[in-house]
């Protein structure tokens, strides 16, 4: 079992299965086929899946889960949109009032959809979060702590599952003292090439975003809900050299040892590349962080556990 939560320790991995031509914002979602095709690769070495939002892909991915009787488990996540201006994000945190209200009736809603999935498939879900990235400085979708608590206390009161918020490291410590009282474990994200950090600090780094969090609540198990290393950067918040096929398995590699020694849950970040994500430059470092490819196929870190059938039929 993971240290202090009655969840048993195996592979985890953030699974969003949208690819070329497909995006949440564009309401195209991958369909049945292709979520069955994604979550045939992704059983030979995980356990677990972390999904973010309780839209149409999500129910598909426990469509299929139970259909085709895969051995996968979820943490299922609701979506919360900006409920507060954020006007210090760099990408755009403004909006009117009307937006800001109509995020709040649409949060709600997320939250009950979360609450109806976990009751629906509570053979499958194994756990819940309140949102993603939510207060942290720079995120686009600010919401205040004090309507996370809301929240929490709201899916706690009417599923079983064990209920986290899954947040940056940095606002753990420092302004989320009395979310994490209210929460059954603490998830941090963790990534050191988006601060700069080169291969070498890299897992050192991670050690000690995770150790502080611990350190600063003793009492309350604490997982990973993302960690990960690009392959490609356009330059923008991530230097170019700092990114690649190898310095991924590497640091995969690093952090699979260490977490798994520990015990520490980890959900790597992530499956598939998503094309959908970020700017309109194919670089962009945010489309890039799959272990395999947009079309499926293993990068690097992932080759010798997948081999390719044109790989397999060489002489």
């Amino acid at each position: 079992m993971h240290k202090g939560l009655n969840i048993e320790h195996a592979n985890a991995i953030c699974y969003s299965g949208f690819r070329e031509g497909q995006s949440p914002n564009s309401g195209v979602f991958p369909s049945y086929d292709e979520v069955k095709e994604d979550l045939l690769i992704l059983k030979e070495n995980w356990r677990y899946l972390r999904l973010y939002d309780c839209d149409q892909h999500t129910d598909t991915v426990l469509e299929v889960i139970t259909k085709e009787k895969l051995d996968l488990k979820v943490m299922l996540g609701a979506y919360i949109g900006a409920e507060m201006n954020n006007f210090s994000c760099p990408w755009g945190g403004s909006y009117s009032e009307e937006e800001l209200l109509a995020n709040k009736i649409q949060n709600l809603s997320q939250v009950n959809k979360l609450i109806r999935l976990a009751n629906k498939y509570q053979d499958i879900v194994v756990a819940l979060s309140a949102g993603n990235e939510a207060t942290v400085d720079w995120t686009d979708h600010y919401v205040s702590p004090e309507s996370i608590i809301q929240y929490v206390r709201l899916i706690k009161d009417r599923a079983k599952q064990p209920v986290t918020f899954c947040e940056n490291y940095v606002p753990w410590l420092n302004k989320l003292e009395g979310l994490a009282e209210e929460l059954d474990f603490i998830s941090i994200h963790t990534y050191p090439v988006w601060e700069y950090k080169h291969i070498g600090e890299a897992l050192q780094y991670t050690k000690q975003n995770y150790e502080s969090v611990a350190k600063k609540y003793p009492h309350k198990p604490v997982v990973i809900t993302e960690a990960g290393w690009a392959t490609n950067s356009n330059g923008r918040g991530i230097n170019e050299d700092n990114v690649s096929q190898d310095l991924q398995d590497q640091y995969y590699m690093d952090l699979m040892k260490w977490s798994t020694e520990e015990g520490i849950l980890t959900f790597v970040f992530e499956a598939f590349d998503e094309p959908w994500k970020g700017s309109d430059e194919p670089m962009e470092p945010e489309k890039h962080w799959g272990l395999f490819t947009v079309d499926r196929k293993p990068k690097k870190v992932m080759q010798e556990l997948y081999t390719l059938p044109s790989e397999e039929n060489k002489p």
